[in-house]
């Protein structure tokens, strides 16, 4: 494990300046905290980072001061001496807001700096025929709920991250996003009109808007399975969206626009698809499609109980759901076979509606990846749910933001100073 020696000297560090010394050490401090498997005292610290007891006394100080850090109850005495406190990060400081709008639902959440949920909340809703302006009034809304959820939990919102089901370019601005019917919104021009989503923090985003499937595939990243750092993160709602993760990182492309595994055509020929083509992917494995073929069509229920009634059929064995859910793995699995082949993931996730309809969509997929993939007779390719589930975009936004009160503790520090 790599040290970071305390420099105390103006001949050593140069040009460099004692603030910014101090918030490297603050963001050292702080990184080891959160990455420590259990919590670490302050001779811990010291001796893992380098720096002397004294420096990391005043900046653990800080820490606790901050609201950032919290003393954990110290561990039973096995010797003499006092037993030494384990540093853990706090429960009562910021937390990140985790924003969604998708073709059938909104979302809210707030996650705090260790990664728990502590509030979440869906409002089901068709959001075609609704305006970019009224949906997102809705949406603010929600997060207005949420910020006095947070009040009451002792937290303080320190930034937002919004998903949208769609290719988002800079500043925010929805460039499409198809099965919304949005075309170049100004996501944060619009909710400008409405109260502030969270405190100003320096160093942090106020909003951050992103495709959802990406933030899926982070709150997947952080919550999922240890030592998981490569895998392909597949959202199933009524659009199909992929959040690609490689060596511990989300890998966005050139533009920002990777992961759209749903506009893959599964049948050139196929019927027309509302991004213009023919034959997508969403044609044959989204929710609509899923369901219309199940004979679940029409049957006016939200999105997760007609999701719900569909595993329930295919518990019994009823022949149209068991039929429209191989038929939907089959697609997928044609779809995933070709990005394992090309990116060489081995690791498979299904996330959003798709983590409910796993054991039946599972079998299939596995069942065209061995017949597809090159390299399946000596690496298999894992197929799982996600952890999170269908909150994993909102999660993931949330975390985001905790994640970069962590990485610049600094920020925040100025602010509650």
């Amino acid at each position: 494990m790599w040290h970071c020696q305390e420099v105390t000297s103006t001949s050593a560090v140069g040009a460099v300046r004692q603030g910014s010394l101090r918030e490297l050490n603050l963001a050292l401090v702080l990184g080891r905290i959160a990455a420590a498997p259990t919590p670490p005292s302050r001779a811990d610290l010291a001796a893992d980072t380098g720096l002397t007891r004294a420096t990391v006394s005043a900046v653990v100080d800080d820490l606790i001061n901050g609201r950032l850090v919290s003393e954990a109850a110290p561990a039973p005495r096995t010797g003499a001496g006092r037993p030494a406190r384990g540093l853990v990060l706090a429960d009562h400081g910021p937390a990140g807001l985790g924003l969604e709008v998708n073709v059938d639902y909104l979302a809210a959440c707030v996650v705090d700096l260790a990664g728990t949920v502590r509030h979440h909340v869906v409002h089901r809703a068709d959001l075609r025929p609704v305006s970019p302006a009224d949906a997102l009034a809705r949406l603010a809304g929600l997060a207005a709920g949420a910020r006095a959820a947070a009040d009451r939990e002792g937290l303080t919102l320190a930034g937002a991250t919004l998903g949208v089901p769609g290719l988002v370019g800079a500043g925010g601005l929805v460039r499409l996003a198809p099965n919304l019917g949005w075309r170049d919104v100004d996501v944060p021009g619009l909710l400008a009109d409405h109260p502030p989503l969270a405190e100003p923090v320096p160093g942090v985003p106020h909003l951050v808007v992103d495709n959802e499937a990406n933030l899926g595939a982070l709150g997947e990243l952080h919550a999922g399975p240890a030592g998981a750092r490569s895998f392909l993160h597949i959202s199933g709602e009524v659009g199909i969206g992929a959040g690609i993760v490689l060596d511990g990182a989300l890998f966005r492309g050139a533009r920002g626009w990777s992961g759209e595994i749903g506009h893959i055509p599964i049948r050139p020929d196929g019927p027309p698809c509302r991004c213009g083509g023919r034959g997508c992917l969403e044609r044959y494995a989204g929710q609509e499609a899923i369901l219309t073929a199940a004979g679940l069509a029409g049957a006016d229920l939200p999105a997760d109980i007609a999701t719900n009634r569909l595993a329930g059929l295919a518990t019994a064995g009823d022949l149209a759901a068991c039929g429209a859910l191989h038929d939907a793995g089959t697609a997928l699995g044609v779809a995933v076979s070709a990005v394992v082949n090309l990116l060489d993931l081995d690791t498979v996730v299904l996330g959003g509606g798709y983590a409910t309809l796993a054991p039946w969509l599972r079998p299939p997929i596995l069942t065209e990846l061995s017949r597809r993939v090159l390299t399946t007779p000596w690496a298999e390719v894992t197929v799982r749910p996600a952890v999170l589930g269908p909150r994993s975009a909102a999660v993931g936004g949330a975390g985001s933001v905790a994640r970069a009160i962590i990485a610049r503790p600094a920020g925040w520090l100025a602010r509650s100073g």
